[in-house]
């Protein structure tokens, strides 16, 4: 990055927020990055999580017609709890994934982690468009999506943590929250493309042209989408906080043993603020198509519409929130959103149980927007809360064992209470039990959102 320091003046140039009046928080790295690289790591950010989640999208709301074709002789609700449950196993090696990512992201580097992260996980959705189904192959069929699904969970363990770190330790000091807002936008974003695009094949292709060969369209963008992201990220420098710790040869060598041994009281209170995250995240954004038209009668058209738009307004309510959370503080907001869920979630829950269309819609924005005040802040939460030398594997340590325990599982749980308690509503109260844990755990830890980011 040479050619972007090379003069003090430049320096104090370059900064958003310079015009010669950096914020009392801010860094001399602060001033050192131009708005064109910013420009670049927040693409950069944006893209892999957009990747990531456009596949989850997919596989969500078309869950129905995934289980036809790998699960062909179960009945419908079995069928439709074992592709939820292949969608939660592959949650389970998350936990793995965020120790290796982790260590590759705090030892090597941000950039080399996100970078290779991508190539793998593009690739793994891609392939998933190749499996031939149940009546071509047999019991191979669900045994191949498992194992491809498990490489998924793998390499997009790195993801989200990976990308909130480098936008974090790259962000103007008074923006962090704003900046790091960009990876669950872009997340929300991945989720609205899928949506649309599962509607609208809904809406154009015939039962069996949608079972034979529709439902694999989607899939197969990933690669051409995962590639331009890996491109674009090898185009990047690390972030200046990690370029600095290399330069002093500071750069943690076990990253994920130092973390336990050292900073073991903040990794439990993270895994205790990501619960209401990973559990209302999915089933909020992604099993409520599938509960609106498997358990309230709701056709798949108008179902896939509501989330729709609701996923519009969340976009947009991701970055207020990130503004808020500068303004106000880490912990204000994310306390704020765990009282909301456990207010107001149960008494939702029960007008989408009335039928009607704008009521639905009106809820589910009302939820979207209760989980944005978790969901904007929370990533910049989580990279302020560990010192640079272990950000990365704190940050994809706790977010995925939180989300392998109760994020991934979260359709799977959902759909098995309804049919255990006979009661729709058994999703919002484990939602607000979610909301409990996650504010005791934010309660309990402290605000960062002012000070500048630790190295030590």
């Amino acid at each position: 990055m040479s050619n972007e320091t090379s003069s003090p003046a430049r320096e104090r140039e370059a900064g958003p927020e310079s015009n010669g009046t950096p914020s009392s928080n801010s860094t001399p790295a602060d001033n050192a990055v131009s708005k064109e690289t910013r420009r670049r790591v927040i693409a950069a950010s944006f893209i892999g999580n957009f990747v990531e989640w456009f596949d989850y999208a997919v596989y969500g709301y078309l869950a129905v017609t995934i289980a036809s074709v790998f699960f062909p002789e179960s009945n419908p609700q079995t069928g439709l709890l074992l592709t939820f449950a292949l969608f939660a196993i592959s949650f389970l090696v998350r936990p793995l994934g965020g120790f290796v990512w982790g260590h590759i992201g705090d030892k090597v580097g941000r950039r080399t982690a996100l970078s290779l992260s991508i190539l793998i996980m593009s690739g793994a959705t891609f392939c998933i468009a190749l499996i031939p189904g149940y009546g071509t192959i047999g019991i191979w069929a669900p045994i191949l999506l498992l194992v491809i699904r498990v490489i998924q969970g793998f390499s997009a363990s790195g993801e989200y943590a990976g990308a909130s770190a480098f936008l974090v330790e790259y962000a103007p000091a008074n923006k962090r929250g704003l900046y790091a807002a960009v990876v669950p936008a872009s997340t929300a974003a991945g989720l609205l493309l899928g949506s649309l695009i599962a509607g609208l094949l809904t809406t154009l292709l015939a039962a069996d042209a949608m079972q034979s060969w529709g439902w694999r369209l989607p899939f197969l963008l990933a690669a051409p989408m995962g590639l331009i992201g890996r491109y674009i990220r090898t185009k990047l420098e690390d972030t200046p906080v990690f370029r600095d710790l290399e330069a002093q040869d500071h750069a943690a060598k076990a990253p994920v043993s130092s973390l336990f041994r050292n900073h073991w009281r903040q990794l439990l209170q993270a895994v205790g603020a990501v619960l209401l995250n990973a559990v209302g995240f999915y089933v909020i954004l992604s099993y409520m198509p599938t509960y609106l038209s498997s358990e309230l009668g709701l056709g798949e058209t108008e179902s896939f519409l509501a989330t729709t738009i609701a996923l519009v307004t969340y976009i947009g309510f991701i970055f207020l929130t990130g503004m808020l959370s500068d303004r106000y503080g880490r912990k204000k907001v994310l306390i704020t959103a765990s009282v909301a869920f456990i207010v107001l979630t149960v008494p939702a829950f029960a007008l989408l149980g009335t039928g009607n269309f704008l009521v639905i819609v009106l809820i589910q924005i009302l939820l979207g927007a209760m989980l944005t005040l978790n969901d904007g802040t929370l990533p910049s939460f989580l990279a302020e809360m560990f010192p640079t030398r272990v950000r990365y594997s704190g940050f994809a340590v706790s977010f995925n064992l939180s989300n392998a325990l109760f994020g991934g599982t979260a359709p799977f749980m959902a759909t098995l209470l309804i049919a255990a308690t006979a009661n729709d509503l058994a999703p919002a109260w484990y939602l607000v039990a979610a909301a409990v844990v996650s504010l005791i755990a934010v309660a309990l830890s402290r605000e960062t959102c002012k000070e500048p980011l630790r190295h030590e």
